[in-house]
């Protein structure tokens, strides 16, 4: 078994559906109402990066109904967002090819780590005597599986913990199948389901025999499915569908169809930073790169207005010098690439590819010295990384623009 090819299917399926598990139940004993004025308004300062804003709100509900399994997961999510929105682990450009997954583990904060694992203690603690009471009670089933997925999420993306994030995998996906058993109607369990039909589904034929033994089975036909459907059902997790199907349609080669997919989502939450760069990124990979080259300077220009909530101008300004150079236009691209390195938040894999692509800039402008310079500042970054190895190609011959 290939461990770069498992911990794929966990990374993505753990980060675009983070969020996504967030649901407001409907009034059923202590549960919360689906108006709940302090949660709605959480919601909306999650789906803006307003994390501190999110937490507080959720923090005040959770107070008030503190065997609401789901009111614990609101906090639990925001305080998991919160935490790899700082560790710069949100940003689907990262996950357009596997190089990421030969990263060391991410800086987390030790105390965020337990007050992650004591709210998903929590949450499985009521959902297993819920459960135990009332075996078809698919709000527990589906609460429970938020819960995991959040612990996913954390140990897959932050501590790189293989086996770990497995077994939370296969017991997340378990607890949304079983929702689904019990009430078909319960859309919302079919992210997770979706996501990973899909990915599965994607790999090659012997790859799935492999992740099989493991119980981790796929279609990627129903995958896309299940994920349109929780998309278009206008519920919670619609927006974290769109996300998610707008990143796999991206990997399929289907940019125009992953734009139209991101739009709504973008125009709806106009201060989250990464719903406006998934709509750059979107139009890049489509080739359609004025359009991008637009999309890119205006978040750079929203960012400092204070437009946009907590920005990281650093992925606008690689994702503007990737149009220019695909635009052919080095110099332009260069000045961008070189905007990224220098951002003071800049962090290790934006880093390492403005490297790169600096130096492949300047060798198409013919300043040698100059590219073996960067090539070389990126092979120290992260000498066993992806776009290190693409770095030590050029050390012996000059980058050219391909035919």
């Amino acid at each position: 078994m290939r461990k770069p090819i498992l911990l794929s299917i966990l990374l993505i399926c753990s980060v675009f559906s983070t969020i996504a598990q967030i649901k407001v139940p409907g009034p059923s004993g202590t549960r919360l109402l689906k108006e709940d004025a302090l949660t709605k308004s959480g919601m909306e300062h999650l789906y803006n990066l307003e994390y501190d804003q999110a937490i507080a709100e959720f923090a005040q509900v959770m107070d008030k109904h503190t065997d609401d399994p789901f009111a614990i997961n609101h906090v639990l999510q925001a305080v998991l967002l919160k935490e790899l929105y700082r560790l710069n682990a949100l940003d689907t450009t990262l996950y357009a090819d596997n190089g990421f997954l030969t990263g060391k583990a991410l800086d987390g904060d030790p105390k965020v780590k337990q007050r992650i694992n004591e709210l998903e203690e929590r949450t499985i603690q009521l959902c297993d005597a819920r459960i135990k009471l009332d075996p078809k009670d698919a709000e527990c089933y589906y609460a429970r599986g938020v819960a995991r997925g959040s612990k996913l999420s954390y140990v897959a993306v932050v501590e790189k913990s293989f086996y770990s994030a497995l077994r939370n995998a296969l017991a997340s996906r378990h607890d949304n199948e079983k929702c689904l058993e019990v009430d078909p109607t319960y859309t919302d369990a079919k992210l997770v389901i979706g996501m990973h039909n899909f990915i599965v589904g994607s790999l090659p034929a012997p790859v799935k025999v492999i992740v099989g033994v493991v119980g981790v089975t796929g279609n990627k036909k129903k995958g896309l499915e299940y994920l349109t459907e929780v998309a278009n059902a206008n519920d919670e997790a619609s927006v974290d569908a769109r996300v998610a199907l707008g990143l796999f349609l991206r990997r399929e080669g289907r940019y125009n169809e992953a734009y139209e997919v991101m739009k709504k989502a973008a125009e709806r939450y106009s201060r989250n930073f990464l719903f406006a760069l998934e709509i750059a990124n979107a139009l890049k990979d489509a080739g359609r790169g004025a359009e991008a080259i637009a999309a890119y300077e205006q978040i750079i220009t929203k960012s400092r207005a204070g437009q946009l909530t907590d920005p990281h101008i650093e992925r606008a300004e690689y994702g503007l010098a990737e149009s220019y150079n695909g635009q052919r236009k080095p110099r332009e691209a260069f000045e961008h690439y070189q905007a990224a390195l220098q951002s003071p938040k800049v962090e290790v894999e934006v880093k390492i590819r403005a490297a790169l692509g600096a130096g492949q800039m300047l060798d198409v402008m013919g300043q040698r010295d100059k590219a073996l310079e960067h090539y070389r500042m990126a092979i120290s970054i992260e000498g066993d990384s992806s776009q290190a190895t693409k770095a030590k190609k050029f050390l012996s011959e000059p980058y050219h623009y391909p035919n």
